[in-house]
């Protein structure tokens, strides 16, 4: 057990992140691998692969995600801004490198290097646009909202020339909602929305696989038949078969004739394997985790904090919201994973890091620091900087006390 009075990097870190929310990412960790067993195996046998492929990798995967998440954890607000900034310009690199020397699979290109650089631009993409929002609040001297209004079209036009519109959709929830948070005007705001109804008109108007999911949705007797719905009415038949307690673990059958079982449709096996009761405890965690880190946010005497923490939350809830509404025949189709649950490296290493920087920037921090970080935010760079406040942490500011 780490002591209060230890004056150690660990122990000041133990003292202050949350570990309510550490806690609750732990269990989706864990129920990611359990739920990866019992979907994998029928697909990776379906393609000729060995019967443990895909969750021997997601193994692998985990222990990089995991070391992510700890060590990124320990930041303070300051080098989350610059980890982000490095890695926004890291990912825009290879993604326009897939756009120019990935691989096409089913029709987009994704895919560079083994890695999907999209996972990696959205936690970065909501650091900048928080620090850009936040500055804009407080300065004049930094064009602070304007970089964060940059940042949307610079963001979304690549996503949108691989194509990934459900990546598009989820950034631009995001962003909008930080833009609301800043105060800006209600004529903005209503210009932002007519553009995105515009960019949705346009999108089914011009992209015939966004017309074909739409079309689907609306009416499951469109188009060529019933192949068009197989996999959402495959995925509520595996969901209807567990009932409330499920068949138990590697007893479903539906689930292995059901598409992309082990990542877009993961809920599902959940369902038929665990039950519903399950479905609703999982989608009680995510609850749990957004409404925490909301919480943690608004506490926050740090408006860049503040916007970050609440941010990286929407980013993870809104994520898990679609993917589980799509399962349920909510939305149309999307193709995005459930964090920490579904397989895949990128995404799993990518909700790891976003996680991890909202552990960094929801931690407890002594107010000699803040107003530090504020002083140093204001001061005109030919000014020398004052010298941080040395003294020890108290054991109540560590615990978010007053002094």
């Amino acid at each position: 057990m780490v002591s209060r009075a230890q004056r150690t990097v660990l122990a000041n870190w133990w003292w202050t992140v949350d570990r309510w929310l550490l806690a609750a990412l732990g269990v989706l960790i864990v129920a990611g691998m359990i739920l990866t067993m019992a979907a994998s195996p029928p697909v990776a046998e379906r393609i000729g692969l060995s019967t443990f492929h895909f969750v021997n990798r997601q193994a692998l995967a985990l222990v990089p995600a995991v070391a992510v998440l700890v060590g990124v954890s320990f930041l303070t607000p300051r080098q989350v801004r610059r980890a982000a900034a490095i890695l926004f310009l890291a990912s825009m690199a290879l993604i326009f490198a897939a756009l120019l020397f990935g691989h096409e699979i089913k029709g987009s290109r994704r895919w560079i290097l083994g890695v999907q650089p999209s996972e990696f631009l959205k936690p970065a993409f909501v650091i900048l646009v928080a620090w850009g929002f936040s500055e804009g609040g407080k300065r004049r001297d930094v064009p602070g909202t304007l970089i964060a209004l940059a940042l949307l079209p610079a963001t979304i036009i690549p996503l949108m020339l691989q194509p990934d519109f459900g990546q598009t959709m989820l950034v631009s929830l995001v962003w909008m909602a930080l833009f609301f948070m800043a105060g800006l005007h209600w004529f903005w705001i209503a210009g932002l929305g007519g553009a995105g109804a515009t960019g949705v008109v346009a999108a089914y108007k011009f992209v015939p696989h966004v017309r074909a999911r739409i079309l689907k949705f609306i009416d499951p007797g469109s188009g060529n038949g019933a192949t068009d719905t197989f996999q959402v009415d495959t995925a509520l038949a595996t969901i209807k078969a567990g009932r409330w307690l499920g068949k138990g673990p590697g007893e479903g059958t539906v689930k292995r004739i059901l598409p992309d079982a082990h990542t877009d449709f993961i809920f599902a096996v959940t369902g038929e394997e665990f039950g519903l009761l399950a479905c609703m405890a999982l989608a009680g965690v995510y609850a749990f985790i957004v409404v925490r880190g909301l919480v943690k946010a608004a506490r926050s005497e740090d408006p860049f904090c503040t916007f970050a923490g609440a941010g990286l939350v929407m980013l993870f809830g809104v994520q898990a919201a679609i993917n589980m509404s799509v399962n349920l025949h909510l939305m149309p189709a999307k193709g995005m994973t459930l964090p920490f649950i579904s397989y895949g490296g990128s995404s799993l290493v990518s909700v790891a890091l976003g996680m991890g920087f909202l552990l960094a920037v929801t931690r407890k921090r002594p107010r000699s620091e803040i107003a530090y970080d504020r002083e140093q935010a204001s001061r005109p760079r030919s000014l020398p900087a004052p010298a941080m406040p040395s003294a020890p942490m108290p054991a109540a500011a560590m615990r978010g006390e007053p002094a």
